[in-house]
């Protein structure tokens, strides 16, 4: 294993368990300190579990890396400031941000609580926040640091019964833009990364007709194909020196894939010398736009091969 991030401090929020899990522990394999954050929660933000981050940062440990841990929920202010600070105190340091932290409330939009949509909007895009807010402090300082920040195919593309996380990772698209360019001055770089990975919270989004209509299964095998092990490497990369002219992009990995996703940019344009009127845009603005339309696709419409 390369050594890209020897002598620095990465922290991971979700690291206890599947794709943030994989990163904490291939971040250590790299020469990095680790702090692995992880409040233990069900899939659904449920109940909480502390072994569940001393676990793996034992695990680092024990290949001979150092890591500490903590169960800080990232949707509380204060523990996420202290969060930072153990890092500070334990680790010596902070330089590399991975915001992994995330649950789920599948559900319908017509169907959809007040609560499901403000329980993944303060987790995704208020946890993003905070600890962000909370690292570019010391980033500040030090005059350098790098962010990471999950996205999903679910908001840049959309997705069946996801109406809050689509918003919320479409939120995290925005915020790691502002910090790019805020906090270019003090060489602070903030990326966003898609991962397409079988993990306990794939394994729980609504399909077409049902999660048991067998029309699905063939999909939901190309899933399992797609191992979280896949998605550290490219988050190690952005992590290193060498990456410290990478910032305000986007990124996806599907298995042995990584692609480089398009920002949103004028993709047609009409005029008219006379202004408009509500009539003149249905007869002559729409017709021409309208064969640039996108459709109402899914992720799934979209990345329609198999993973490579």
């Amino acid at each position: 294993m390369s050594q890209l991030l020897q002598g620095k401090v990465v922290l991971v929020t979700g690291g206890g368990r599947g794709v943030g899990r994989d990163i904490a522990l291939q971040a250590g394999q790299s020469g990095a300190k680790v702090m692995v954050s992880d409040v233990g929660t069900s899939i659904t933000g449920d109940g909480t579990d502390t072994t569940v981050a001393a676990e793996v940062a034992e695990e680092i440990r024990a290949a001979g890396g150092e890591a500490s841990s903590c169960s800080a929920n990232v949707t509380d202010r204060v523990a996420v400031r202290a969060m930072v600070e153990q890092c500070l105190d334990e680790l010596g340091g902070l330089n590399h941000v991975v915001n992994n932290a995330g649950i789920l409330r599948d559900r319908m939009f017509h169907r959809m609580s007040d609560e499901e949509w403000d329980a993944v909007i303060d987790v995704h895009l208020n946890g993003a926040f905070n600890v962000s807010r909370a690292a570019c402090e010391q980033f500040r300082k030090q005059n350098s640091g790098s962010m990471l920040h999950m996205t999903s195919t679910a908001g840049l593309i959309g997705n069946l019964g996801q109406a809050n996380y689509s918003a919320a990772k479409m939120g995290i698209i925005g915020l790691s833009r502002s910090i790019s360019i805020d906090m270019a001055r003090s060489n602070v770089r903030s990326n966003c990364l898609a991962p397409f990975a079988f993990s306990r919270m794939t394994n729980t989004i609504p399909t077409k007709g049902g999660a048991q209509n067998p029309d699905e299964e063939p999909y939901l095998d190309k899933i399992k194909k797609m191992g979280s092990e896949k998605i550290a490497p490219l988050v190690i990369a952005l992590g290193a020196d060498q990456s410290s002219d990478i910032t305000g992009q986007i990124f996806a990995v599907r298995s042995n894939e990584i692609f480089l996703i398009s920002q949103p940019r004028p993709v047609r344009s009409v005029h008219r010398s006379e202004g408009w009127t509500p009539e003149s845009v249905l007869e002559h603005a729409m017709p021409a736009m309208r064969a640039s339309f996108y459709g109402a696709d899914t992720s799934r419409d979209v990345f329609n091969w198999d993973p490579i």
